[in-house]
Order: structure tokens, then sequence, then C-alpha cells
């Protein structure tokens, strides 16, 4: 039996097959078209935009790396604008930039983005040029030694970030030597040994069709562009048998997270930096609605309770706020707050306290109708550009499997009830917690806590 989303011609051999899955009332319509290879491509025509936004996504992150290959995936993100077998790096960024576009690439623990945003009518060069860096650059020795040493300074900076570093400490409070607690970075002691043949062989073992989605995003026509995708793509190490696309990432088996634990990382900082939290829920956990909700009245914006009670009404911090983060198989809640080193107890002891008091009586009802609003109006806000609207086509596939349609997404929140919120701040809020500290201490400053 032919595997999903892949027929075949009479004649045997595959063939490409496509299938609109929304006219959305909200947007444009979305048409998503599985290659032969098993690469996807997912567009969304809006034909009143005058811009297109296109972008090539990787189901492949830092989580994917073995400990001696921390910082292969960031790495190799790098090395794929410095030249193809068609291109130099600075042909790449000059034909991009002539036509007045922009392209960058960011890599996350679980997947790795590429992508350029042009005038539709220079849609056609963005995809020769995106599809070309991704599918077969050369990753020439000279290039790897010379953003080896760019790396190494990335992440020299981002040891003098300490409002950075503090997010980092907490991952690995709470996951340990997972890979999932690691910087996606890498850190000194992996890149400065990693060789071009290891990043070589993570690069062709990693990127295959079946494991790509490519999406866009604004004024096109979404044969074309499946055409010339097709076409920049011929002859190269992505131009393989027939596939099927890769399952999204499983939610089982879930992620063993580490006893709530404190780490502190002492320096001389003027701001002490803190990140109270626990271990959250995963992304396709049918609660994260409610999550969505419970994070915007606990910290999710300026009329938020930790907002109110730390910074309004007492001064103590001029950062705090709460944060979820989810992942296939696990996820992430916690609060940060920027202080001064004199009134990080103070945080930390209103911030259990808050904690505590929503898991025991919960929310009101106004402020359900307020993290509900907030919901809504951030994310059809975020659909305003052709950039957001391309995301969400590639997350969707990559992550989920599945595009839920804004009216979907919308009513789902609407039907979050202060039972479901109120349920989960119970459960959540009442787990051990861990703490993450950057700042003018040592370990036994907060050994009692």
């Amino acid at each position: 039996m032919p595997s999903p989303g892949l027929a075949r011609a009479a004649s045997g051999t595959a063939r490409a097959v496509t299938r609109t899955l929304s006219d959305d009332p909200l947007g444009g319509t979305v048409r998503r078209t599985v290659l032969p290879s098993g690469l996807r491509v997912l567009t969304e025509a809006i034909p009143a935009m005058r811009s297109v936004s296109f972008g090539i996504w990787v189901a492949v992150g830092s989580r994917d790396e073995t400990g001696p290959q921390a910082g292969a995936a960031h790495f190799l993100e790098h090395l794929l604008f410095k030249g193809t077998n068609k291109r130099s790096a600075l042909e790449i960024s000059s034909e991009i930039e002539a036509v007045g576009g922009e392209t960058n690439a960011f890599t996350t623990k679980e997947y790795t983005c590429y992508y350029a945003r042009v005038l539709d009518e220079d849609l056609p060069l963005a995809i020769d040029v995106m599809c070309d860096l991704v599918a077969d650059s050369v990753l020439a020795p000279a290039d790897v030694e010379t953003e080896r040493g760019v790396i190494l300074e990335e992440i020299a900076m981002h040891d003098d970030e300490p409002g950075d570093e503090v997010h980092d400490l907490f991952a690995r409070a709470v996951y340990g030597d997972h890979p999932l607690g690691r910087l996606i970075s890498g850190t000194e002691e992996t890149v400065t040994p990693m060789t071009r043949r290891q990043i070589q062989s993570f690069y062709r073992r990693r990127y295959t069709a079946p494991q790509i989605v490519i999406a866009a995003a604004g004024n096109l026509d979404h044969a074309a562009v499946v055409k010339l995708v097709r076409q920049a793509l011929r002859g190269t190490p992505l131009d393989t048998d027939a596939a099927a696309p890769a399952a999204h990432r499983p939610a089982t088996p879930a992620v063993r997270t580490k006893p709530a634990a404190t780490l502190v990382e002492p320096k001389e900082t003027e701001q002490a930096h803190v990140i109270l939290g626990c271990p959250g829920i995963d992304r396709t956990d049918e609660r994260r609605f409610a999550l969505g909700v419970l994070n915007n009245v606990l910290g999710g914006g300026m009329s938020s309770r930790l907002f109110q009670e730390i910074r309004e009404q007492r001064g103590l911090a001029y950062s705090v706020y709460s944060y979820a983060s989810q992942y296939a198989d696990s996820g992430l809640f916690a609060v940060y707050a920027g202080c001064a080193p004199g009134k990080v107890d103070e945080v930390l002891d209103l911030t259990r306290a808050e904690l505590q008091r929503v898991a025991a009586t919960g929310i009101t009802e106004a402020e359900l109708a307020r993290g509900k609003g907030m919901s809504k109006g951030s994310f059809v806000l975020g659909l305003e550009d052709t950039g957001s609207r391309m995301s969400r086509l590639a997350k969707g596939e990559l992550l989920y499997g599945n595009l839920m349609p804004v009216d979907e997404l919308l009513a789902r929140v609407d039907a979050v009830t202060l039972d479901d919120v109120n349920g989960l701040a119970a459960d959540l809020l009442a787990r051990p917690m861990s703490l993450a500290v950057v700042g003018p201490f040592d370990e036994s400053a907060f050994a009692a806590r």
C-alpha cells in the first residue's frame, strides 16, 4: 500500500500530490504538494501582498546531536551561506540584496530554518538561491575554520549576556545532560575540535528530502512555486528516489526531567537574573490552549499578576514575565525576573507566593476573559506579515503534521473554561520548582531554597 501523500502514476514512477488545505477567510488559499522525494511544499496565496516570504525548514535541531556533536546543527547553519557549487558566499548575499531582499537563518532545539523575504517578482531568484545553499553547499575547509572563529565569538558574546545565559542555565537544571538541556550553539569544548568531516556527515545524513518542508506566503502561485522548487533541486543531493515524508517528532516516550534543583552562575553583574520554574506540557497536549491563557494572566503582559505585583506596585524589577516552552515530548513553564541583587529574595518570595495562590484558588472570570482575548489578539495580529504566515505553514506541517485553520484555533481558545485553567494551574504550579540564578552570588546563597 503506498505511503500517505505519495502516489504513483500508471507507469510506476512516483508523482507529486497536491491538495488544498484551506480557503481561510482570514487569510489566503493554502495548498500542499508532496514531491516524489518526500519533500513537502506549502504555500499561502495572498494577492493583496506585494512581497513573499520563502522558507526552507529542516526537522533537525540541537537535540538531534550526540554529546561530542553539540553545536553541529548551528555550525552547519552558518556554513551553508558560505558557498555552493554554483555560488560564492558573496554571490549568495549580493544576489538577494541587489533586489532589496533579505535572508537569514536560525537553529532551534528541534528544527532549523533558512528564509528569504523579497518582492513578489523576485521570488524565482529567492527560490533558486535558497534551494541552492540548503541542498548543495560545499563546506570548504577554509570556511569551516573561518566560521569556527565566528561561532566561538558568538558563544563568548552569549556568555557576556546574563539575561540570556540564565535561560540556558534553567534548561540545564530541568533537563541535565539531555540534549534539551544543552546550548544550541554548543560550547567551546565541542566546537573547537569539530571537524569538517563530522559536519559534512551530519549534513548529508540529516538534511534529506523527507525531513524538509518548504513554505512560502504572499503574492504567489502555488503551481509556479512547486515548479521552481523542482527546477532548483534538480541534480542536487535532495533530488532523490521516491520516499514518504518523515513523520513529525513523536510525543512519547516523554523526556525524563531532573528533580528540582538550584543552579547558580556566579558573575559580578549589576543586576541579578533569576528564573523559577518547572517541567511543563508538550506541544500536542490538549491543555496547551489553557496554558496560553494561564501564562497571560500570570506574567504575559503589563496587566498580569506578576508584573503588577513585582514591578508596578513594589518597583522591585524592571523586567518580569512568565513563559512556556513546548517541545514534542516535554515542556517548561517559568518566571523570569531581572532585579538588583539585594532584592532577589523578596522577588522570589513574591513569585512563589503568587504561583501558590493561583495553584490553590485559581484565576477569576475577568482574568479568564482577558487571558483569552490576549491569546486570540496576539495570534491574529501576528498574521499581519508574510513571514509569520510562512512560519505558521511550516510549523503546522513540521511540528504537528497538520495545519489548524485560524477559525478553529480561535474557537479552541474560546472554548477554554475557568475549570480548564484552574485545573491546569493546580497541577502545574504545585510541581517542585527549579531555580536558576546568574549574578553576584555563590551556591550557598540559595542553599535553603
